[in-house]
């Protein structure tokens, strides 16, 4: 509900525009985000992303398809009545709204005018698929033309089934594979801190740490200190597990020559997800954040930030380790495309 409120306070994306140019030809180029349309998200057992994801999706005139995992389909129900619930008592405002502007999904739109303000259509907007069969999810990521894009919230299996049956765009990321890089310029304190944090808080998240690279010259010294701390902490330490996403309190242990050594380390055996470097050598820190190819690269900070509420926007619908077209937390902006209005006076080309 928190979160909710937060999304309701955020600026309206949609219209926003981008740029604006004027050319030597005359014509006005005005760059803006528009909705996606149609929105399908696949999730597992968790069912806020239920809550979270209508939220942004209505905030962004986008119309929303959900289906949950069988572990909550009597939570997610009783969400998908209280979600509909709200969107029939507020459809007058709703109806307003989409009157008013211009920029409004084409989904959406649609609702509005294809009745009164007490219409079903405007609760339509968010559909709830209670099918629990795989073939339900195939069903959704062939809809062309129906759904503009599909969104999975789960595991790589489920990942990949839904990206192999896909003739839609999906937006995804498979696993987290995420490092923390301690150099020998780093403070240990801060390091174990970091480290800590980044495995112990929530192992079972993507973004928990799963692997720590040492620098070379600090291991004789800080390897004893991880070790006593996984001890204490009920962590095992692994030195053959790279590339594991453990999702567990099971940690992948390394050491690397240098930073260099270390970029090269996560590219190689990371996930593009998010990535850490414990330091305080500035110039190793700013090697380390252009270097590394993940969504989210940190100094000094755990990856356990890689969350949209985090990052401000209130709630996520994803994370995505894409490079099209969103990558990290994906908010309001990320639920959005965008077009290009031309406009002129007679203008022809002439070349």
């Amino acid at each position: 509900v928190d979160g909710v409120r937060y999304i309701v306070e955020l600026p309206d994306p949609v219209g926003e525009v981008i740029w604006t140019r004027t050319r030597p030809s005359g014509i006005t180029i005005r760059k803006t985000r528009e909705p996606f349309g149609v929105v399908a998200v696949v999730f597992e057992s968790r069912p806020n992303v239920f809550v979270d994801t209508a939220a942004l999706c209505l905030k962004t005139g986008n119309a929303i398809i959900l289906r949950g995992g069988k572990e909550a389909v009597k939570s997610n129900a009783a969400l998908a009545r209280a979600v509909k619930g709200a969107l029939a008592e507020h459809s007058s405002a709703i109806t307003a709204s989409c009157s008013a502007s211009p920029a409004s999904s084409p989904a959406i739109t649609a609702s509005c005018s294809a009745s009164p303000a007490s219409s079903p259509a405007i609760t339509a907007a968010v559909q709830f698929v209670e099918v629990q069969d795989h073939a339900a999810v195939a069903e959704l990521v062939r809809a062309v033309g129906l759904i503009d894009v599909a969104i999975p919230r789960g595991g790589e299996r489920l990942i990949r089934a839904m990206c192999e049956a896909a003739l839609i765009p999906v937006l995804k990321h498979y696993k987290g594979v995420c490092h923390v890089y301690v150099d020998d310029k780093a403070d240990l304190g801060m390091a174990l801190t970091i480290l800590d944090n980044a495995k112990v808080q929530r192992p079972s998240a993507c973004n928990a740490a799963e692997c720590l690279l040492v620098h070379e010259r600090l291991a004789p010294l800080f390897l004893p200190m991880v070790r006593a701390w996984a001890k204490d902490r009920g962590v095992t330490l692994h030195d053959d597990g790279a590339g594991v996403e453990y999702l567990s309190l099971d940690l992948n242990v390394a050491t690397v020559p240098d930073v260099r050594a270390a970029i090269d380390y996560v590219n190689a055996h990371g996930s593009h997800h998010s990535d850490a470097i414990v330091t305080n050598d500035a110039a190793r820190a700013a090697a380390f954040l252009r270097d590394v190819d993940s969504a989210c690269v940190y100094h000094n900070v755990s990856t356990r930030f890689t969350d949209g509420a985090e990052f401000g926007m209130g709630a996520e619908i994803g994370i995505s380790t894409d490079k099209l077209h969103a990558r990290g937390p994906m908010g309001l902006e990320e639920l959005t495309t965008y077009k290009y209005a031309v406009t002129g006076d007679g203008v022809i080309r002439k070349g």
